[in-house]
This record gives C-alpha cells, sequence and structure tokens, in this order.
C-alpha cells in the first residue's frame, strides 16, 4: 500500500509517497531517507502520480528523451523547456513545467527533481545527484535508463506468464459453474423420480441439482458476495503479505521470488554504487525494494558493515546471499568493481527467472487444462450416467 507522507527537509515542507506495509513502516522509510516526518496518510491506488501505475508520469520516456537532447548539446534547461512545449498531457505537462520554473531559479537539476518527490523517485535523485557533481549527468540517465527498461522487462514477463493461465482458469471456472448451476438443476428435475437405480455419486450430484433448483437466487448472491469479498481482502495489506509468506514457503517458487527480490535489491543498488555513493547511505535508499519480512536482516546487515564488515559477509550472515552472487560481492571486493558486479549479479539471477517462467509455462498450463478438463468430463459423465442406466434397464 502507498501512504502520503508530509515531511521536512532541508527546512522545506514536501510531500511524499511510498509503498509500505503499514504506517509505522512508511514513516521508517522517510527517515532513514533524511525526513523529519509530519503526517503519514494512506493514499487510494488510482488518481496519482505512482511508480508503475497506468496514470504515473512517463519517467522512462523521459530518461529516453532527455538523453537524446543532453547528447545533442542542449543544456538541462533547454530540454525541459523543450519537453514541457511539446509535452500534451495536462499532468505530465505541468511537472515539466513545475520543473523548468525550479531550473530557471538557480536550483540544480537534482534540486528540482527532488522537490517533487511523488514523480521522481529517491534512487533516481540520488543517482542524478551524484553524478551531478563529476559533470557526468549523461552516464547516471543512461544507468537509470538500463535499471527501469531491465525492471519492467522482467515484470513483464511475470505478468504475461500469468496471463494465460488464469484466463484458461477463468473460463474453466465459468464453464463448471454454468454446468453446476443450470444444466444439473435441469436434469434433476427429469431423474428425480429413478431413486436408487441411479449410481451413488450421479445420485449425490442430482441432489446438488436439486438444491441448485430450489435456492438458485440465494447461491448467485452467496457467490457474488464470496467474490466481492475475495476482493476486499485481496486488498489489504495484512491479507497480501500473508500471501507473499505462504507463496515463499512453497519449496521451490519461494526460493524463486526470493532470488527475484534480491536481484531488483541487487540493481539498485549496484547502480548507486556506480554513482558514487557510500554504500551505508545505498542501502537506506533500497530498503523500500525488499519486502517488509526482509528490513530486519537488511537493517542488521548495515550495521555490521557501518562496524567494519565486509559487505558479502554481512549479506551472508543475515540472509541476504545467493550461492552466486556471494562468490560475486567477494570478486567486486577484491576489485573494487562493486556496481558493476552487483549489477551482474542481478542480471544472472533475473535469466535463472525467466528460465523458471518458461518452465512454468511449459508444465502449468498443460496441468490446468488437463484438471480443468477432467472436472469438466466428470461432471458430465455423472449427469449422463441416469440415461446409460435407463437405457440398460429398456434393454
Amino acid at each position: 500500500m502507498q501512504y502520503a507522507i508530509r515531511a521536512l527537509r532541508h527546512m522545506q515542507s514536501v510531500s511524499i509517497l511510498l509503498e509500505a506495509a503499514d504506517p509505522s513502516d512508511a514513516r521508517r522509510q522517510a527517515e532513514s531517507q533524511g525526513y523529519a516526518v509530519l503526517g503519514v496518510k494512506s493514499v487510494a491506488a488510482r488518481g496519482r502520480f505512482a511508480f508503475g501505475s497506468t496514470a504515473a508520469f512517463p519517467l522512462l520516456h523521459f530518461n529516453q528523451s532527455l538523453l537524446i537532447l543532453l547528447k545533442a548539446g542542449l543544456s538541462v534547461v533547454e530540454v525541459i523547456e523543450t519537453l514541457a512545449d511539446r509535452e500534451t498531457r495536462p499532468d505530465a505537462k505541468q511537472v515539466l513545467t513545475r520543473l523548468h520554473d525550479q531550473l530557471k531559479v538557480g536550483l540544480s537539476f537534482s534540486a528540482a527533481l527532488e522537490a517533487q518527490p511523488a514523480v521522481f523517485p529517491p534512487l533516481y535523485v540520488a543517482s542524478v545527484r551524484a553524478n551531478e557533481r563529476t559533470g557526468a549527468l549523461t552516464e547516471a540517465i543512461e544507468r537509470f535508463i538500463q535499471y527501469r527498461s531491465q525492471s519492467d522487462q522482467m515484470r513483464k514477463r511475470i505478468v504475461g506468464a500469468s496471463i494465460y493461465p488464469a484466463m484458461i482458469l477463468g473460463v474453466g471456472t465459468l464453464v463448471i459453474a454454468f454446468l453446476l448451476l443450470y444444466v444439473v438443476p435441469r436434469f434433476s428435475q427429469v431423474f428425480q423420480d429413478l431413486g436408487d437405480r441411479i449410481p451413488l455419486m450421479s445420485r449425490l450430484l442430482l441432489q446438488w441439482g436439486q438444491f441448485a433448483h430450489a435456492h438458485g437466487l440465494q447461491l448467485l448472491a452467496g457467490g457474488v458476495l464470496g467474490a466481492g469479498a475475495v476482493i476486499y481482502a485481496l486488498t489489504r495489506t495484512r491479507v497480501r503479505l500473508g500471501i507473499a509468506r505462504l507463496v515463499q514457503r512453497i519449496p521451490r517458487i519461494g526460493e524463486y521470488v526470493r532470488v527475484y527480490q534480491l536481484a531488483r535489491f541487487y540493481r539498485a543498488l549496484g547502480m548507486l554504487q556506480q554513482a558514487g555513493m557510500p554504500i551505508v547511505t545505498a542501502l537506506d535508499m533500497v530498503t523500500g525494494l525488499l519486502p517488509v519480512s526482509m528490513h530486519g536482516a537488511l537493517a542488521a546487515a548495515r550495521r555490521d558493515i557501518g562496524e567494519g564488515r565486509s559487505i558479502s559477509a554481512a549479506f551472508e550472515s543475515n540472509g541476504l546471499t545467493t550461492a552466486v552472487s556471494l562468490r560475486l560481492l567477494r570478486v567486486a571486493e577484491r576489485t573494487g568493481q562493486m556496481g558493476e558486479l552487483l549489477e551482474r549479479t542481478a542480471g544472472f539471477h533475473d535469466e535463472d527467472i525467466s528460465q523458471a517462467i518458461e518452465w512454468f509455462i511449459r508444465l502449468f498450463e498443460p496441468l490446468l487444462m488437463i484438471g480443468i478438463g477432467i472436472v469438466i468430463g466428470v461432471v458430465v459423465l455423472l449427469m449422463y450416467a441416469p440415461i446409460f442406466e435407463l437405457a440398460g434397464s429398456i434393454q
């Protein structure tokens, strides 16, 4: 769930949006980023600038256009003015106009971005600020484009892999519901006088049909209420966290979920390290990319690093590594290429997850179709069993 936070930073009042499990977690995240929190309030999921929402500011497209124009020789102020002039969407144009106005009064690009925290995430602002001091702004933007593109690509793979099974499950559920709530009740009226001559399983199915025929409206209302209750429950943070914990306990799937979460964490941390940000500060900024269940482990790792332990040892002792990432972290500590190797680690794990998704599609979809087909076949067979019984008795 996202929370709107009113806070003070550099003696200025700002409003930011953070993804958190509860208000106290949102407060902790804001304070770890250097904000003095004044108030925390949950916000609705629609009608706002949100990371990844359909109404969000097109951050990736903005950076791609920004990079092209900067490489063409325009200054930052000229680039933002150009982008604001060509923008047709009112919300996005307002963001760019505000950004241009702040640049014209003398604010740095990173400070102007930071003034709109609901649009420009702290990771992006921090990367720009670190490279702005060294005159390597285009490198920072290139790294963020790569980071965001890879993150979006993995998210699209996961969503795409779930669409077809969801469609099969939905259609199968509708067909089964049609059989049980419409077809079977009508069959039950035809064969209700056959009594014990019907096989036991068919008799039970027809008894269900008689019940559904007598209480059709109540069953329909109960189904609608049940679906509404499920949808409402899925909007609750505690329910989603509970489901996530259950998924993580599934032997193979839980491990892939953990690897996916760590890959996002490594990629963001690598981007900040390449920008020259100190590791302890970078860890504070990427806390929100890990689930709440791993925040304690990350805080312990940050404390260990602050006390002088190596990054690989701190991550290993707190369960923030895999067999591959641990070895690459040790190599990075020897070579001094921490940022680059963290990104390579994330890429390696993304490839593993992509292969797992391919296997999931190849295995789960046929099994799901077979399972739904068996259920439908059994229902149809049990409905027609009385007909076969009647035909046998007539002969």
